[in-house]
Formats: C-alpha cells, sequence, structure tokens
C-alpha cells in the first residue's frame, strides 16, 4: 500500500514539473488608442522574462507609425519594471522582489481611422523560464546567475509540491483513521443496542408466556 501511494506521488510530481515548463505564449490583437493588459502571479525572488513583437502587415517593408506600441509592466504595488515607448518588439527580464500579480500592459496611439494591431507576447516565470542566456546577455545581466536562479526555481518548485503533496497525504490518512475510529464505534454501539433489543425482546416474550402459563 506504501509502495503504491509512494509511485502516484512520484507521478504526481513529475507531471507537476512537466506541466510547469510549459510557456506561456500568447498572440492577441490591440486596437489604436485602447490599452490591454494581461496579469501573471510571479512569487518573490523569481525570474520572469518576456518578450513582445508586432507584426508587420506589410512583409517586406518598414513597420508603419501606427503600428509601434507603448509597453509597462507594474506590480501589485505599483512599481515599475520595464518601460517602452513607441517600440516594435521588445524584451524584459527581471527578479520579482514582491510576491503578487504582475501586469504586463501593451497600448497604441489613437489613429484615424482605428488600426488593429497584431501582437506576439511570451512571458516565462520561475520554471518555465528557458534560454536564460540570450535574454541575460541582452539584459546586461551575467548568464550564470540566471542559470543559477532557474536551477533554485526548479528545485523550490519541486521542494514546495512535495511537502504539498506529503501535507496533503497526511490529512487523507488522519480522515482514514478519524472515518475508522467513528466506525469502530459506531459498530459497537449498534452491537449494545442489537443487544439490548434482544434482551428486551426476551424479557417480554418471557412475561408474556408466563401469563398465559405457557412456562
Amino acid at each position: 500500500m506504501f509502495l503504491l501511494q509512494s509511485q502516484k506521488l512520484w507521478t504526481v510530481v513529475m507531471i507537476l514539473v512537466i506541466s510547469s515548463r510549459v510557456a506561456h505564449s500568447l498572440h492577441f490583437d490591440l486596437h489604436s488608442g485602447r490599452t490591454k493588459c494581461i496579469a501573471e502571479d510571479i512569487k518573490s525572488n523569481s525570474m520572469t522574462v518576456g518578450k513582445y513583437s508586432v507584426d508587420n502587415p506589410h512583409e517586406g517593408h518598414d513597420l508603419p507609425q501606427s503600428h509601434k506600441i507603448s509597453v509597462k509592466v507594474t506590480s501589485s504595488s505599483g512599481n515599475a519594471y520595464h518601460h517602452a515607448d513607441q517600440v516594435a518588439s521588445g524584451q524584459f527580464a527581471f527578479s520579482a522582489v514582491e510576491a503578487g500579480d504582475y501586469m504586463a500592459c501593451f497600448s497604441a496611439v489613437d489613429h484615424k481611422p482605428e488600426v488593429t494591431l497584431s501582437i506576439d507576447f511570451e512571458w516565462r516565470t520561475g520554471v518555465q523560464s528557458k534560454s536564460w542566456a540570450t535574454v541575460a546577455k541582452k539584459s546586461q545581466v551575467e548568464t550564470m546567475e540566471f542559470d543559477v536562479k532557474s536551477l533554485l526555481d526548479t528545485v523550490n518548485s519541486i521542494h514546495e509540491e512535495m511537502f504539498y503533496l506529503r501535507e496533503r497525504e497526511e490529512e487523507m490518512q488522519d480522515l482514514n483513521r478519524s472515518t475508522n475510529t467513528k466506525m469502530a464505534w459506531l459498530s459497537l454501539l449498534s452491537l449494545f443496542v442489537c443487544i439490548g433489543v434482544a434482551a428486551m425482546q426476551y424479557v417480554h416474550l418471557k412475561t408474556f408466556f408466563e401469563k398465559k402459563k405457557v412456562i
């Protein structure tokens, strides 16, 4: 039984680790004069990297000025971690000082007639972050620091999931023990009730037959 539970535990952990490596990639439309924000829940001290670009509607030509965007990444407390004005593409990389929801807001200047911009955006956080070296060089951050951070995030994520699953297993064991104890007491109570009812029936029948002078 313990071996089966351990196998299930490791299976769940491996699924979590594999699923946590999926990149957060988006493709969305942004209308001129509008702003669209995307939120990402980031843990404290976790590394996060992002890359965005505007699709060129006319391949082989320069991107029109109307297709430039402004991008700002802020924390839940309002601290700015990245800001770019009138750009066609860009990227950011930073270590989150505070935990919470971080917002990446994209805005396009007002244009008449209205223009629709297609934007590709990829946001990777913690264990999801790959290709650390490329972003690290462009952000003038030591490549080794990003690699170490990536490994630490992976280890911490697995460590936290292991503790969470262990707590859940202990809760289930406590629940099973509590249920078994209650069932034992209920069975014992039912036994006493059955014995009491049988005794009462015996006394009643004995009294009845004595009155009838059968015994």
